[in-house]
């Protein structure tokens, strides 16, 4: 189950929110392996007093249009499936909205599999006892 937390700017359409989601849970379908029917996600939008991010960095420019996201997710991913999975979101947000893909900010956490309850106060991925 990763969560998604996605950040966008202030005056994002719905549109363009629904987008970089799918753009974002496509990915993971594909990259990671993720069940269709496992889509956790956050949106949120922030005003240019809330959402900051150094004009250039690494030698990539970023505009005032930004997404940041944030994926929780199971760890035991290898880099190259993290690479990949770094550019389909890239590459499908910047083909399906106005944000360009020097634009979208990724960062990628990752926990045991016993730090998740799915519901009812259970922690459904721990070994039993």
């Amino acid at each position: 189950m990763p969560l998604i937390r996605i950040a966008v700017a202030k005056g994002t359409t719905a549109e363009v929110k629904q987008a970089v989601s799918n753009a974002v849970h496509t990915s993971l379908v594909e990259a990671f392996n993720v069940p269709e029917l496992d889509k956790f996600q956050i949106i949120t939008e922030h005003g240019a007093d809330d959402l900051v991010c150094t004009p250039e960095y690494l030698g990539i420019k970023h505009t005032a249009n930004v997404a940041m996201i944030q994926i929780t997710a199971n760890e035991g991913r290898t880099t190259d499936l993290k690479k990949a999975l770094y550019h389909a979101i890239a590459t499908r947000i910047a083909a399906s909205t106005n944000i360009l893909a020097s634009d979208v900010i990724i960062n990628l956490l990752e926990v045991k599999k016993e730090n998740w309850s799915f519901g009812n106060g259970l922690a459904q991925y721990a070994p039993a006892e």
